[in-house]
């Protein structure tokens, strides 16, 4: 009985075998024909394929890359549609078949969700067929001998032409220079020519527009039909097509030029900008307002501190104009603007990162279209805008990540601060002004040295205490309390509680004063204005200190990180009473805003 068992399920899979690899044959794929590292730019891709081919899909990769395919297919229908669209160059050469564990979420068509659906009908099933490899042999020959012989593919249809060869040399002489130098720069832009641009059509340039021609399935003339010249432009405008790239003049500003119309509308006049805005990330200000070199230099400066002028990117300054470009916080911006004849007029144009190809091609056209026309805005309206410290003419003005309090110790602006104010900085700034850098630190003190990348001239500097300081004497701690708003620093007064820290730790004080955030890294000054140590931030860890607690590195281990910066600071020997005012002075002088920058 047991070995009928054995055999029944042995014969069952053997007969299912078959059914099972079929099954595994019929399992979906892909034909993947692009991939980009920029959703809008696959998404515009995407939707170009929708209008010519059936089941364009559009999926996530990862890594920030979104690919472009057709499908899903049976393994043996992907095969066959890849052969043809190679073939008739409706895809890409390097085109190939995917599998659905490579791919995310879709994002093509908007709402769809056809990751995991069955195969569908090929859209060549109702094609003329295709060459199959065919299978002859001589009526009596034996089997062994039968020849497997494949069948050429058909070359893909010539599309016909607009004019004979005669008629486009006739219509090619009526285009001017630039017409004729943008056939090459279009021609350059695909990879068909890599000669001189200088409008002349001579063996090189006849020789790229032959290849242009093969390769969009026209005849092999060399010469470029009215139509396929148009053809040829319209691949070469694509990115601004897609923008709705098109001449725009904006009366009140006195400036007319092309503008990505078909991604930003009119938002709003808030002198000196007009603002454009977009729901892809992309905007326009037009720049316009009247005013002289001094004017012009002040929104240089001012343009530098708003969140849409990143920090990273090249500045020039001449002595009319200026021109900016910002790259980072996903954005790349450009700004430009010149005096002329009392009136400052230009543009800042903001993209997205990840789409460089189009933002270029955009930024082009804004700049050679830029034209000057009557009319300026009017630096008293928009008055009844939105008012906030934080915005400029609607701009939001950019943040440090971190604001903290430092206090110089020598002369040539050397400061100390708290190790937190300057931790994975893009940029570090001392008073919002003047670049810095870190020379030296002491994790576990809580200390750095930081040195200015231009020497600076303190008003004042620290004198380190250099003896004991008496319990439940008067002490003051200068700060930037409210981070820089302002714009001066802040004295706290409270007592010094105890000369070591709460583990009696000698290197610390505890203080007996209610400080803020923004007060770390700044001085604890004596009654005789000398600086018995900087403050530091609460505890790290999760504990939290009671109110009216802090604590301070003292005045001797301030030295020893001074020392190993190679610095010497400066010691105090007073032991009187200065006034309050005398204190401020002091505080004033030597106390900075130290600022942490994305």
């Amino acid at each position: 009985m047991k070995s009928l068992i054995v055999s029944a399920v042995l014969i069952l899979m053997v007969v299912m075998r078959p059914a099972v690899a079929q099954q595994a044959g019929q399992d979906v794929v892909w034909v993947q024909i692009e991939a980009h590292p920029s959703l809008r730019v696959a998404q515009d891709r995407a939707r170009l394929y929708s209008g010519n081919l059936d089941d364009v899909n559009g999926f996530a990769l990862g890594g920030n890359w979104y690919g472009i395919v057709l499908g899903p297919y049976t393994r043996e229908d992907a095969d066959r549609v890849l052969q043809v669209y190679r073939a008739e160059r409706q895809v890409p050469q390097d085109s190939f078949i995917a599998y659905t564990r490579n791919f995310g979420r879709q994002f093509w068509p908007v709402g769809a969700d056809v990751l995991n659906a069955d195969a569908v009908t090929s859209p060549l099933d109702n094609a003329a067929p295709q060459p199959q490899a065919q299978e002859t042999a001589q009526p009596d020959a034996p089997a062994e001998q039968t020849e497997t012989v494949v069948a050429e593919p058909a070359l893909p249809e010539i599309k016909p032409a607009d004019e004979t060869p005669s008629e486009a040399r006739q219509s090619e002489s009526y285009l001017t220079a630039q017409e004729r130098m943008d056939l090459q720069v279009a021609l350059q832009s695909q990879g068909f020519y890599d000669s001189a641009i200088d409008g002349a059509f001579g063996r090189g340039t006849r020789a790229s527009m032959e290849t242009w021609q093969i390769a969009n399935n026209y005849e092999a003339t060399g010469i470029l039909t009215t139509m396929q010249r148009k053809v040829l432009m319209d691949q070469y405008n694509a990115p601004l097509i897609s923008v709705g790239m098109r001449s725009h003049a904006d009366i009140q500003a006195g400036i007319r030029m092309d503008m990505p119309l078909g991604t930003v509308e009119f938002s709003r006049y808030e002198p000196p900008f007009a603002h454009y805005d977009g729901d892809q990330g992309i905007r326009v200000l037009l720049i316009s307002q009247p005013g002289d070199q001094a004017t012009l230099y002040g929104l240089y400066d001012i343009m530098q501190t708003l969140e849409i002028v990143p920090l990273q990117g090249p500045r020039e300054r001449g002595r009319d104009e200026f021109t900016l470009e910002g790259r980072g916080r996903e954005i790349v911006s450009y700004t430009q603007a010149s005096l002329h004849d009392g009136q400052i007029k230009g543009f800042t144009l903001i993209w997205p990162v990840g789409d460089e190809e189009r933002r270029q091609r955009v930024l082009g056209a804004m700049k050679a279209s830029f034209e000057r026309t009557d009319g300026v805005l009017d630096p008293a309206a928009g008055g009844d805008a939105e008012q906030s410290i934080d915005l400029v003419s609607g701009l939001q003005v950019r943040q440090p990540r971190v604001s903290r309090s430092g206090f110089y110790v020598d002369p040539k602006g050397t400061l100390v601060t708290t190790v937190e104010a300057v931790q994975n900085c893009s940029r570090i700034t001392v008073d919002q002004d003047y670049q810095a850098e870190v020379v030296a630190t002491d994790d576990a003190l809580g200390v750095a040295v930081l040195r200015p990348s231009a020497p600076l001239a303190p008003i004042s500097v620290a004198h380190l205490r250099d003896d004991a300081p008496r319990l439940q004497s008067d002490v003051a701690v200068a700060g930037y309390s409210y981070g820089g708003v302002l714009g001066a620093p802040t004295l706290t007064f409270g007592t010094l509680a105890d000369i070591k820290g709460l583990g009696g730790e000698a290197e610390l004080t505890r203080l007996a004063l209610n400080a803020l955030p923004g007060d770390a890294g700044g001085p604890v000054i004596d009654i005789s204005g000398g600086v018995l140590g900087m403050l530091l931030p609460p505890p790290a860890g999760g504990r939290q200190l009671p109110e009216n607690v802090s604590l301070a590195a003292d005045a001797t281990a301030l030295r020893s990180v001074l020392s190993t910066a190679g610095l010497t600071p400066q010691e105090s020997t007073e032991r009187g009473q200065i006034t309050p005012d005398e204190m401020n002075r002091i505080a004033d002088g030597m106390t900075v805003l130290v600022s942490c920058w994305d």
